[in-house]
């Protein structure tokens, strides 16, 4: 028989043996990454170098950890990962590790902090009454500071606003002042005049549902946004009629809606009992 069709025979043959488990070492790498980020995102384990190993339904977690709470802890993790069912752990417990965490977790706190700023100020440039305020922020530990001069009230304001509704955030030192001058100016435009081209309803629809996952007062995954030349339809469900206000307000107040439809978005219903 000549070599290519006896390769292509081979193959034939191993085909059906091979691809179960290529499905299953790829399943395997998903659940594998999936557990190394929840562990990676949880802030009482992430300064611990905890190493993954995953088969079927099975996860092993080894390395070490500072004390007993967390070792049980990042079983705990392991098992609310869908698709672990077992867990094997081999996590040592090591008091001599309380200096390392803490230095790991004052630079996990940095990033953090950063990451917290960059949110808030993304959401100032998105909104159409702070987008051009030239606003400072800085995050320590959760409790952010705002700086510097707008040209109204209402800027002031919502600077609060969107750093206190966002998420992580303790506590918001709003320092930013009035600039007179500016106030001045602003009064001699229309209300109601353009600042920029509109955006395309993808980008209002991208930024209006980042606000929402950022905000610690709405559950973005049970809200739906649609827009149509800057006017928006809300859909969905939220628990109370103060949260589809909230909804509402931070949908108007990005750039490029011209108007807000909720009327499909509901209010879930209290079951008795």
């Amino acid at each position: 028989m000549p070599l290519f069709p006896r390769a292509a025979l081979l193959a034939a043959l191993l085909l059906p043996v091979l691809s179960p488990a290529l499905a299953d070492t790829a399943q395997n790498a998903r659940l594998e990454g999936a557990l190394q980020t929840a562990l990676s995102l949880n802030r009482v384990l992430n300064p611990f170098r905890i190493e993954v190993g995953v088969e079927g339904p099975k996860a092993t977690l080894s390395g070490e950890v500072e004390n007993e709470v967390e070792r049980q802890l990042a079983e705990h993790v392991a098992l609310a990962t869908r698709g672990i069912e077992q867990v094997d752990n081999q996590l040592r417990v090591n008091p001599q590790l309380v200096e390392r965490p803490l230095e790991l977790r004052a630079y996990a706190q940095r990033l953090e902090d950063a990451t917290l700023a960059a949110v808030i100020r993304a959401r100032l440039l998105w909104s159409t009454v702070t987008e051009k305020a030239p606003i400072e922020v800085e995050s320590r530990e959760g409790v952010v500071t705002l700086r510097g001069k707008v040209d109204s009230a209402e800027a002031k304001e919502l600077a609060g606003v969107l750093a206190r509704t966002t998420e992580g955030v303790h506590l918001v030192n709003n320092l930013v002042s009035l600039d007179s001058a500016a106030m001045a100016k602003t009064r001699e435009k229309p209300v109601d005049a353009p600042s920029g081209p509109q955006p395309s309803d993808n980008w209002i629809v991208d930024k209006i549902q980042a606000s929402y996952r950022f905000s610690r007062n709405l559950d973005g995954l049970n809200l739906k946004v649609a827009s149509e030349q800057g006017l928006v339809r809300l859909s969905g469900e939220v628990v109370s009629s103060e949260q589809k206000t909230i909804a509402v307000e931070v949908a108007r107040q990005i750039i490029g809606v011209r108007g807000v439809d909720a009327d499909l978005l509901k209010v879930a219903s209290k079951v008795e009992g």
